[in-house]
């Protein structure tokens, strides 16, 4: 009998949340796993997730890590059992991890913040990160050292033809 071919290492989606790298500065990660739906995972094999408006809180009366506003496309083919694309969705991580978490939220204008969705040994996982806001310049700054970073390895290139 003949051997499968092993799946590629990229073969499963990696979503960014490119916007939280832009507003906030990130302090600390942690990648925790997601209780989904099965129609939830078919959409997010599919890429069909918004990370731009979610962000994940510690639930006080049962201490529960959740996300929320993060949007999962129905899947279309379905049918009838759809899930609610933006219902709030549980985290699974060790109480110990939570605890430190709720540590490093005490502090004015830290947030926790979904950095990326993506799957390990089949099972999808998201990178949480610790984010402090940034405010406007700061924005800026970071602009103009990404393209001052751009520019230099243009006139390097540029340099060696």
């Amino acid at each position: 009998m003949a051997k499968r071919k092993p799946k590629p290492e990229n073969f499963s989606p990696r979503i960014e949340n490119r916007r939280a790298r832009h507003d906030y500065h990130i302090v600390d990660k942690l990648e925790v796993g997601i209780k989904l739906l099965g129609t939830e995972i078919k959409s997010i094999r599919n890429s069909q997730v918004s990370l731009a408006e979610g962000y994940a809180t510690i639930d006080n009366r049962s201490g529960e890590l959740l996300l929320l506003n993060v949007d999962i496309a129905q899947y279309k083919q379905a049918g009838v059992n759809q899930h609610a694309p933006r219902r709030p969705r549980l985290l699974l991580a060790h109480k110990r991890e939570i605890k430190q978490l709720e540590g490093r939220l005490t502090a004015k204008g830290t947030t926790l913040v979904p950095l990326a969705i993506y799957f390990v040994r089949g099972r999808a996982k998201l990178l949480l990160g610790v984010g402090e806001g940034k405010k406007q310049h700061d924005k800026r700054q970071d602009l103009k050292t990404k393209d001052a970073k751009r520019d230099m390895q243009r006139a390097m290139t540029r340099r060696r033809i």
